[in-house]
């Protein structure tokens, strides 16, 4: 039988984008196929954020930033904590991530347009020894233009391929199976779903109007994760972790399924790591939502007070911005699904940013004169919206009132007034000094040596039932499904692996299907600003290793 392409691309995220335009830049053809409509080109990386790690940066030495490639080594390993014998191949593949990172990433991106914001961001802080986790300096890069700002590069270059003929985009192509012929994986059959115009997030139509059957020379997987699919994030929930939340919000649409996980392995690809996931701590219900059970994560600065269910403080160095994995955690073992923060208009107006390109319209817009407004008195228009019509959301003058408003969107007597005042009280009076023993209030003040937090995302260190300060807040949080952390085993050249190591022959993966490298690069935890790239170099090395091997 003849061949359709030299390539089959299977995923048209920002994984398989850049395997594709890979691909078509050495000369092999390729189709790409994407169980969405056309719309939704780009995948999960249109609605983020747009954060992208680097290590040594000329905008981090700029801010005074001292990193070296050592440091975040050190700190790599203190927050993947690799302890499986299924972790060697993804420790090689954190090394050489690393080795992009603190290397030729950014110039690559330079070289296609990409621009960054110029203060670098300071995510998962850590908060316990030097070899524990999280990053000792700010290395989240946010993309000028946000995640579409990052997808364009790659998607234009796909257009040009296609344009020259090298590639052919099928939508609504959804695969089933994988065949082989002499032990080579060369055959992808599938479904063709009917067509849809629905918007870009929005839940497309299942229904079935055809099948199809492809072949090539080599295939690449690059499909996503399975944060979309709540059965399947609750069946590989870990007992470390407790037991999953009643109630989960998504923060990827609901077409992120897990289905090419379960179509690979049957072919023979070995997954590993399942248990290994990355959910915030920190989700709200989108009061616009896009896709069912739309969640939105507050990135938040480190002066929020953390409160559990019942009103009490989470425990150092569980404060906001700090051990995601860690909160999550804790939060398991309180018997309930939601926490709260409690912080001032001062706070949220410094301090809150919402995930997603499309919470932010001055970044993603690339508007000069509205990031500067972001300077201006009043939270960005995203956050105000959400504090006028979330339901998460209490606002009020007194403690009393915020209180009872608490209580109300709990459903019972959760919170003791004058215990969460006692508390209050006490961490205020630590304010009164640069130094205390409450050991947020120490990292407030070290945040704001940095002239990044000081800048834009620490609040000046004040009371919390200081009038003028006020009025009070109180959010609601829940738990929001975004990433797995494991997937299918890859050597680095990103062909997949079986289970007793060999290679499954012609097949590739690349971006969170393949645990953005090597079935789990990042381990138990991530550094943050690494799955956006992890997505870039995986489906980058997938794409060049497939050209090469079908030369």
């Amino acid at each position: 039988m003849a061949l359709d392409a030299d390539v089959i691309v299977i995923g048209a995220g920002l994984a398989g984008l850049a395997a594709t335009a890979e691909l078509a830049d050495a000369g092999r053809t390729v189709i790409l196929l994407d169980q969405e409509p056309a719309a939704s080109l780009g995948g999960q990386a249109h609605w983020s954020f747009g954060g992208l790690f680097l290590v040594d940066s000329p905008e981090q030495r700029r801010l005074r930033i001292r990193d070296s490639y050592e440091l975040a080594w050190q700190d790599w390993l203190g927050t993947a904590g690799f302890d499986r014998p299924e972790d060697n191949w993804p420790r090689q593949w954190a090394k050489a991530y690393l080795d992009f990172a603190a290397g030729e990433k950014r110039a690559w991106l330079h070289a296609q347009g990409v621009r960054f914001f110029p203060v670098v961001g300071w995510a998962e802080r850590g908060g316990l020894l030097a070899s524990g986790p999280g990053n000792s300096v700010p290395r989240f890069h946010i993309t000028w233009g946000t995640g579409p700002g990052l997808v364009e590069p790659f998607a234009r270059r796909v257009r040009a391929a296609v344009a020259k003929g090298l590639v052919r985009t099928c939508f609504r192509h959804r695969v089933t199976e994988l065949a082989s012929t002499a032990g080579v994986t060369d055959t992808v059959r599938g479904e063709v779903l009917v067509p849809s115009e629905v918007a870009r997030g929005v839940a497309s139509s299942r229904a079935v109007a055809g099948a199809f059957e492809l072949r090539a020379q080599a295939v690449v997987i690059a499909s996503g994760g399975i944060g979309g699919n709540h059965e399947l994030v609750r069946k590989a929930w870990p007992a470390r972790l407790g037991t999953p939340p009643a109630r989960l919000l998504s923060g990827v649409p609901a077409h992120v399924d897990g289905l090419m996980q379960q179509v690979a392995g049957a072919a023979g690809g070995h997954l590993v790591n399942g248990d290994r996931m990355w959910h915030y701590t920190e989700g709200i219900e989108n009061w616009n939502p896009i896709w069912a059970r739309h969640g939105i994560r507050i990135l938040p600065g480190p002066s929020s007070l953390w409160l559990d269910a019942r009103g009490n403080r989470l425990p150092v160095p569980l404060f906001p911005g700090f051990d995601t994995l860690g909160t999550l955690e804790h939060i398991r073992g309180t018997g309930y699904d939601h926490t709260w923060f409690v912080l001032t208009q001062k706070i949220i107006e410094k301090e809150f940013a919402l995930s997603g390109s499309e919470q932010n319209p001055d970044l993603t817009g690339r508007s000069p004169r509205q990031v500067l407004a972001r300077a201006l008195p009043g939270a960005p228009g995203p956050v105000e919206a959400f504090k006028k019509y979330g339901a998460d959301f209490v606002v009020a003058e007194r403690l009393g009132d915020l209180v009872h408003g608490m209580n109300r969107k709990a459903g019972g007597e959760l919170i003791d007034e004058a215990a969460l005042r006692r508390e209050i009280e006490a961490r205020d009076r630590e304010i009164a000094n640069p130094f205390g023993k409450d050991l947020q209030v120490t990292a407030i003040h070290g945040a704001r040596r940095y002239l990044g937090d000081k800048l834009v995302r620490t609040a000046a260190p004040h009371r919390l039932l200081d009038p003028k300060a006020g009025p009070l807040i109180a959010v609601r949080l829940h738990v929001l499904t975004r990433k797995s952390l494991g997937g299918l085993a890859t050597d680095l050249s990103a062909r997949v692996l079986r289970a007793d190591g060999s290679v499954l022959q012609g097949v590739y993966a690349a971006g969170e299907v393949a645990g953005f490298g090597g079935g789990g690069m990042h381990g138990y935890r991530s550094l943050e600003g690494t799955f956006l790239g992890g997505c870039l170099f995986s489906g980058r090395t997938a794409g060049r290793a497939a050209a090469e091997a079908t030369a």
